[in-house]
């Protein structure tokens, strides 16, 4: 397994290095993409950079062991597995739903493939990114090597259950683990419907696309409220007009950096006995504690709890706080199934053990370099919680808490500058955050390709980059930054 400092030593940031997995491993969940014109061709499905992609985000690009899974047990070209019947059943259901076609399912060696038709492949292939409930490229390796999860699994899944359960004040009870972090949104959304069923759910601040998308796409639908410093007072009149199945947000939001009014939304839901949703990824519970305010809390474990891009995983608690802890935990459990697989769990576990002092460096590097790109006078904007005016993000900060260490950055002329400072980044560059060796994208163009508008309508622009800072000499990231904003010069 490749750690952070062979990333630092040879980061993938050369146009030889288009396609190269991060980390140097076959369970890598980012992919270099280290030209800016790389990211655009590769959003227009440019049959030459596509050809160089192997791996990459798994909810995103399929995984060449799945591929190579699904070809064994006999699926066809629009077929996908899911690791349980209930999931595959539900894939059904959403293609009948949404596309009108047919589907069918095969059970094979504890799996359960869907089949479709080229008609129902985009939606097949939606289902699977939105829910997150996906097949690792660790259980399609062991299931083409004939073998069930290694010996500790089920130890590993404890551990991690308790090490949660002590990151949030709660016992084991409390934590569901899941697959991916977008399973864990998928099952809070699933269990704030079972609780009110026939309701909308509504998104507060500018969010990760899929969490929306998720709302939209099943149950009742979603609101869309892009103002989380004024979320109150946005909410009051929606609550008034009808009621809500649930509230999700982000702290911070992602890639804007910036913290809803927490504690006003908590307080205007209570009053109204509906959930509140709080997916903690981006600040992570070493740093701010929404276990007062929230009712579920959604995590993903792949970021910085792992910190090593080589496992994915998620997270929901229940809140032992929230005056509805009994009603959404006995909805949780009766929905549950674990399905992360055992050897994703062991790979979580070891990676996780020096979480704490993961995040303590993260903080202390996220902030230099924060600081110092605020300062730089080629530089137009910096998003970075301790900069937020709205004091919503300290609000959650615990004591011992920093600002985690994830950033966005727009240059001066960024039309021009963003593309010359990205190629000229000795860094490397692709999808994801949290890893222990700093990471960098042009997020907008990655996340929202297809509605850039939107986003650009949002406050978000085309032209943003975000950079997850790791745990290297921050020294050394410095002086790469430096010399790419020196480049434009």
């Amino acid at each position: 397994m490749t750690t952070f400092c062979d990333m630092k030593r040879d980061p993938a940031c050369l146009e030889a290095d288009l396609g190269r997995p991060m980390p140097d491993s076959p369970h890598a969940v980012s992919v270099a993409l280290p030209l800016w014109s790389h990211v655009v061709a590769y959003e227009e499905k440019d049959p030459a950079v596509v050809a160089r992609i192997r791996l990459g985000y798994p909810r995103f690009v399929i995984h060449p062991l799945v591929r190579q899974l699904v070809d064994s047990l006999g699926g066809t070209a629009f077929c996908l597995p899911f690791p349980s019947r209930r999931v595959a059943e539900r894939c059904m259901a959403f293609i009948t739903d949404k596309s009108g076609a047919e589907s069918s399912v095969i059970e094979a060696q504890g799996l359960f493939l869907v089949n479709t038709s080229a008609e129902g492949e985009k939606t097949l292939r939606l289902y699977w990114q939105h829910t997150g409930q996906i097949v690792s490229s660790r259980q399609a390796e062991a299931v083409l090597a004939g073998r069930g999860p290694a010996e500790g699994a089920d130890d590993a899944c404890s551990a991690l259950r308790q090490r949660l359960a002590d990151l949030y004040g709660c016992t084991p009870d409390d934590v569901f683990l899941y697959p991916t972090g977008m399973a864990a949104v998928a099952a809070a959304a699933q269990a704030v419907r079972a609780l009110n069923p026939g309701r909308q759910t509504a998104q507060v601040g500018f969010p990760y696309i899929d969490s929306l998308k998720l709302q939209q796409e099943f149950g009742k639908g979603a609101q869309f409220i892009l103002s989380g410093n004024e979320a109150v007072s946005h909410l009051q009149p929606l609550l008034d007009k009808e009621a809500l199945a649930g509230v999700f947000c982000e702290i911070p939001s992602n890639p804007l950096l910036l913290t809803p009014d927490v504690t006003g939304i908590s307080k205007a839901l209570r009053e109204r006995g509906i959930p509140f949703v709080v997916d903690d990824a981006v600040a992570t519970p070493c740093n701010v504690d929404v276990t007062p305010y929230a009712d579920i809390v959604v995590t993903s474990l792949t970021k910085y709890f792992s910190g090593a891009g080589n496992v994915m995983g998620g997270a929901l608690i229940c809140c032992p706080s929230s005056p509805l802890h009994s009603a959404l935990r006995a909805a949780c459990g009766d929905d549950y199934e674990p399905l992360l697989w055992g050897d994703d769990a062991i790979a979580l576990e070891l990676q996780s053990r020096n979480f704490n002092e993961r995040m303590q460096a993260h903080n202390k590097n996220g902030d230099i370099i924060a600081e110092r790109l605020r300062q730089d006078p080629r530089v137009d904007n910096v998003c970075y919680p301790r900069f937020d005016p709205s004091g919503n993000y300290d609000a959650l900060r615990r004591p011992d808490g920093g600002y985690s260490s994830l950033l966005s950055i727009l240059l001066k002329d960024a039309p021009h500058n963003a593309p010359r400072f990205y190629d000229a980044l000795q860094l490397c560059k692709g999808p994801t955050l949290g890893t222990d060796f700093t990471l960098v994208c042009p997020y907008t163009l990655l996340a929202h390709y297809k509605e850039l508008a939107w986003a650009e309508s949002c406050g978000v622009s085309r032209y943003l980059v975000r950079v997850s800072v790791g745990i290297e000499d921050p020294e050394s990231i410095w002086d790469r930054f430096q010399s790419a904003l020196n480049s434009l010069t």
